[in-house]
C-alpha cells in the first residue's frame, strides 16, 4: 500500500495513476475541492458530467453542500476513470441502500470517498476492500466526549501512557482510522468504535481487540499519512485473496460485442447518454436508480464500496473482532 498522492488535475494526465494501482494494487488519491469545481458551462453540461447524481444534485439547497457535491464526484469519476482506462463521463456511479456509491458494472474495483473542509480523499483497490478518511491534523479530540464514544480500554491506557503533548495527535490517527475500517467494512458508524482498537506502538497501525490483543490474521493493512496543509489520511485495505489482474482496462470484462449484445444495436456502447452512461444500458432513460437519492451523512461524507463484495455475514468478516454482521 503506497503513501496518498495528489491527485492530478482535470485537465493533466492521468497515466501514472493506474501504473501505480497496477504496481501495489490499491491507490489514494488527494485533493482540494476548488481545483474540481467546473469554470463556467451550461446546465447540460454539468448534468452530462454528473450523469445520474444529476438528481442529488437537484435536491440540495446550500450552494456550499452542492459545491462540495459535484468536486467529490468528479474527482471520483475522473480517478476511477483513469485505472479503469475509460472516460469520465462513462464512470456509472450507482448506488446501494444507506447511500454507499459503487462504480457500476465494474466488480474489479473497490472505491471509498471522503472529504472536510476544502480537503478530498478517493481510495481505489483491486484486493479486495478499501477505506478513506480525512480529517484536519488539529482537530480537537483529547479529553472531549471522543475518547469515551471511541476508545477501547487499552487505547484510553495508550492515550493517558502517551501523556498530553501527543495525546491529541493519537486520537486523531485512532478516530480516522477506525472511520476508515468501518467504511471498508460496509458499516460506517454503526459498527461502535469500542469493540476494536488500534495498537500504534510499532510502526504499521496493527487491529486489536478491546482488551489490545492482537486480532489474527494479515489480510487487512492499514496506515495513517499526513496530506495537504494540515490534514491527516487514514487508509485501511483488505486484501481478499482476487490475485493479481493483468488489466484493470473496462473493455477485459465488456468488449465491443458485449457492449452490442447488452445494447441490442452495434456501437452504442461507446457513445454516453444524456444522463453520462452508456445510453440504455440500464433501461432507464434517465438511468437514476431509486437508491440514488439516499441522503449523505449529517457531515456530508460519503462512503463509496463495491456492490459485489455482497454481505458481511459473520464476524470473521470484520477481522474477528466480533461485530455482528451487516450489508456492505
Amino acid at each position: 500500500m503506497g503513501r496518498p498522492l495528489p491527485a492530478p488535475g482535470p485537465d493533466e494526465s492521468w497515466g501514472d495513476i493506474h501504473g501505480e494501482l497496477r504496481r501495489t494494487g490499491s491507490v489514494v488519491l488527494h485533493a482540494s475541492m476548488p481545483d474540481w469545481l467546473p469554470a463556467g458551462g451550461t446546465e447540460s453540461e454539468l448534468r452530462r458530467r454528473l450523469g445520474r447524481d444529476w438528481r442529488r444534485y437537484e435536491s440540495l439547497a446550500q450552494p456550499r453542500t452542492r459545491e462540495r457535491f459535484v468536486a467529490s464526484r468528479l474527482l471520483l469519476r475522473y480517478s476511477a476513470a483513469a485505472v479503469l482506462r475509460t472516460a469520465p463521463d462513462l464512470v456509472d456511479l450507482a448506488y446501494q441502500p444507506g447511500g454507499r456509491p459503487y462504480v457500476r458494472g465494474c466488480d474489479q474495483i473497490d472505491v471509498s470517498l471522503s472529504h472536510t473542509e476544502e480537503m478530498m480523499v478517493v481510495g481505489i483497490t483491486r484486493r479486495g476492500r478499501i477505506g478513506v478518511d480525512v480529517e484536519r491534523a488539529d482537530r480537537r479530540l483529547a479529553h472531549t466526549g471522543s475518547e469515551r464514544q471511541a476508545c477501547t480500554p487499552y487505547e484510553k491506557a495508550c492515550l493517558d501512557a502517551g501523556g498530553d503533548e501527543v495525546r491529541n495527535d493519537t486520537m486523531v490517527r485512532l478516530w480516522t482510522l477506525k472511520e476508515a475500517y468501518s467504511k471498508a467494512l460496509g458499516q460506517g458508524l454503526r459498527f461502535r468504535f469500542t469493540e476494536f482498537g488500534f495498537a500504534l506502538d510499532d510502526g504499521e497501525p496493527r487491529l486489536t481487540r478491546p482488551d489490545g490483543s492482537r486480532v489474527p490474521g494479515g489480510e487487512w493493512q492499514f496506515g495513517t499519512y499526513p496530506a495537504g496543509a494540515g490534514y491527516v489520511i487514514a487508509v485501511a485495505v483488505c486484501d481478499a485473496g482476487f490475485g493479481e489482474l493483468a488489466d484493470l482496462s473496462v473493455r477485459t470484462m465488456l468488449d465491443d460485442g458485449m457492449f452490442d449484445a447488452l445494447l441490442g444495436a452495434p456501437g452504442q456502447g461507446r457513445n454516453p447518454g444524456p444522463s453520462g452512461q452508456p445510453a440504455g444500458l440500464l433501461g432507464d432513460p434517465d438511468g437514476v436508480d431509486a437508491v440514488a437519492r439516499a441522503e449523505l451523512s449529517d457531515d456530508g461524507r460519503q462512503v463509496v464500496a463495491d456492490r459485489a463484495l455482497g454481505k458481511i455475514e459473520a464476524s470473521g468478516d470484520l477481522g474477528g473482532v466480533g461485530a455482528p454482521g451487516g450489508e456492505a
